[in-house]
């Protein structure tokens, strides 16, 4: 006897596949921008946008994956492909951190010559492409994805930004190290950021308790719904962050009184928690309460559990 509702579906791929199309053109200009004005913070851009291009590819697949129904292989569908692309997004990001910093100390004890003016125009069209791009990514739903995404575009609106303040200064007074510099201020950035979507990806697929939720408070108000006597084997979990799940064991003394206990749980559930995949397994309450409880965590209902003699 249980009880299951299900999230809805998250929306489409076509924000990720416009900001592909974007972000991957772009890259080729700045490229081709690099190579003519001699700047290697433009090559090194152009490769970075082309790293956030392979990034929204991942999240558009992820995202289409996502979508599939559930099947007999997959009872919960492919809802969790879109975490598998936030933490492939976050492994890049972070082989995207270490190529900035082996690029800016190499840049720092060998200067080049740069075309300022050059860099200069073509830094503010990419801040700009940039910017484009992560207004259109950040007006969809903010799954790990999601987010793992717009960071890759976020980490190229600065690396743009510091470009376009490299080339002003360089310009203006020819001093070379200030790229360098500002690269690894922005490496130090962005590795911040992707560290926090890579534990919040390995949190959810280590099946951990949502940190909005409270695993205790849970089980008390359970326990708290009339008729129940006790509950254990509580695990609440994310299948992705924007669908949580919850499997219980309740005890109860009348089993005629389940489908009242099961519609009250349910509500609580949902209304108080907002968790949507709800399993409850009722038991009837014996004198193995007693001893249950003295080797699993139980939240004892109004009643609380029987002793072995009564």
């Amino acid at each position: 006897m249980t009880a299951h509702s299900h999230s809805p579906r998250r929306p489409g791929r076509t924000a990720f596949m416009t900001a592909l199309a974007v972000t991957a053109g772009y890259a080729l200009v700045e490229l081709a921008g690099g190579l003519w004005t001699g700047s290697l913070a433009l090559v090194g851009d152009s490769g970075h946008m082309f790293s956030d291009a392979l990034a929204l590819g991942l999240a558009a697949l992820a995202a289409y994956l996502a979508r599939k129904p559930v099947s007999h292989r997959h009872s919960y569908g492919w809802a969790r492909a879109e975490v598998i692309g936030a933490l492939a997004n976050s492994v890049l990001m972070l082989a995207v951190v270490l190529v900035l910093v082996v690029e800016a100390v190499l840049r720092l004890h060998e200067p080049k010559p740069v075309a300022a003016a050059g860099m200069l125009a073509i830094a503010f069209i990419g801040l700009l492409i940039n910017a484009v791009v992560a207004w259109i990514l950040s007006r969809g739903e903010r799954t790990l994805n999601a987010r793992a995404a717009l960071l890759h575009v976020m980490g190229d609106l600065v690396s743009s930004f510091a470009a376009l303040v490299a080339g002003a200064v360089i310009y203006a007074t020819g001093w070379l190290p200030i790229d360098p510099i500002l690269t690894l201020v922005i490496a130090a950035l962005i590795l911040a950021s992707t560290l926090r979507i890579l534990r919040d990806t390995l949190h959810v697929l280590m099946e951990g308790v949502p940190p909005a939720i409270e695993l205790g408070a849970i089980g008390k108000a359970l326990a708290a719904v009339p008729g129940v006597a006790a509950v254990h084997d509580l695990h609440v979990w994310s299948i992705t962050p924007g669908q949580v799940a919850l499997s219980a064991h309740i005890e109860l003394d009348d089993l005629q009184q389940w489908p009242a206990i099961l519609s009250a749980a349910s509500v609580l559930l949902h209304d108080r928690y907002g968790i949507g995949h709800v399993t409850l397994q009722p038991e009837v309450r014996d004198a193995a309460g007693a001893r249950r409880s003295a080797v699993i965590r139980l939240w004892p209902g109004k009643s609380g559990p029987r002793s072995p003699t009564s």
